[in-house]
């Protein structure tokens, strides 16, 4: 069965209710509507207003909210409509839901997803088009995961509510409904937090997330005609981080590029090009270089295609990369 990334999405969330019944979800537009991306299309029908529950325009209500079910053996899901509106729940995510485990000595786990459509690309107004994954990254006691592709989001989704450590899920959403993938629900999905070779090569290493995957993995087919061989590799986990096939690679091909659409500036690339050049610093012929927006707040709608990260400056760096 081919789904695309919003499919996906949807019948992950079905099995993970169908599965257990303490799996709830919240949000605002999640249930009559199914959600203004129609990610949970069809849920408060099947499962009823008790598991599926339309919350007040209070992104704060609806996290603080989450933590009270997960402290009570629930394991809600909820939705913040779109990545900018997390900030009025950014206090209950970083002082409450980051810590309550460890606070607890282990005795409170805190089984709570938060998905976060996050990323630009679909023409939206201000504070709809936000990238604030490094923010939850840096929060230690938080796990962060990016999907990048349907079946991904198919599993990823139910392994992350399965886990009792409270995981930000961001989802791509210019994605959402763009390609479509064969999904064999019988497969053995990789562990959540592991990331992926998806393109091999010998010549530099690629490395992106999210939105950014899919256009990495154009610039290495480009690339190709040239007679380069780029790697690609999927980080899909932000927090913790699995670096391994990343420095494996890294140590083949001598050189690497980070992408992702959040502005460079303390961005995830400065972590992983960090851990790049401490761990294979005797193995790389370049710089590691970053690809990312530009360091101002989101544009405008009519401008954002010359403010996002797109194929040309990927394959820029790459260039510049393969110069030295």
């Amino acid at each position: 069965m081919k789904i695309t990334l919003a499919k996906g999405l949807n019948m992950g969330l079905r099995k993970a209710m169908e599965d257990n019944p303490k799996v709830l979800m919240m949000g605002e537009d999640v249930g009559k509507l199914g959600g203004v991306f129609r990610i949970t299309d069809g849920l408060q029908k099947d499962f009823g207003e008790d598991r599926v529950i339309d919350s007040p325009l209070a992104e704060s209500g609806i996290v603080g909210t989450a933590v009270g079910m997960a402290m009570r053996g629930y394991r809600p899901v909820v939705e913040i409509q779109f990545d900018g509106f997390v900030y009025p729940a950014y206090d209950q995510i970083v002082c409450q839901v980051a810590k309550i485990n460890y606070r607890s000595q282990g005795r409170v786990p805190m089984p709570i997803v938060i998905r976060i459509p996050y990323g630009g690309g679909i023409g939206a107004v201000e504070h709809h088009s936000e990238s604030p994954e490094a923010q939850f990254a840096h929060t230690p006691g938080l796990k962060v995961v990016s999907c990048s592709n349907p079946v991904d989001g198919y599993w990823m989704i139910q392994q992350a509510i399965a886990s009792d450590d409270p995981v930000i899920f961001l989802e791509p959403k210019r994605q959402y409904h763009a390609d479509k993938a064969e999904l064999d629900e019988d497969a053995t999905p990789d562990p959540l937090h592991a990331s992926r070779v998806i393109r091999q090569g010998t010549d530099l290493t690629l490395i992106a997330y999210g939105p950014m995957v899919k256009t990495s993995l154009k610039a290495a087919e480009a690339a190709a005609t040239e007679g380069r061989s780029i790697e690609v590799i999927d980080l899909r986990t932000l927090s913790p981080l699995d670096m391994g096939p990343v420095l494996d690679s890294v140590r083949r091909t001598g050189r690497a590029v980070i992408t992702h659409e959040a502005h460079v500036n303390l961005g995830m690339g400065s972590e992983v090009a960090a851990r790049i050049t401490e761990q294979c610093f005797y193995s790389l012929e370049a710089p590691v270089l970053r690809v990312g927006g530009f360091d101002t707040p989101y544009p405008p709608s009519r401008v954002e295609e010359e403010w996002l990260p797109d194929l040309d400056r990927v394959l820029d760096a790459v260039d510049r990369s393969l110069a030295f």
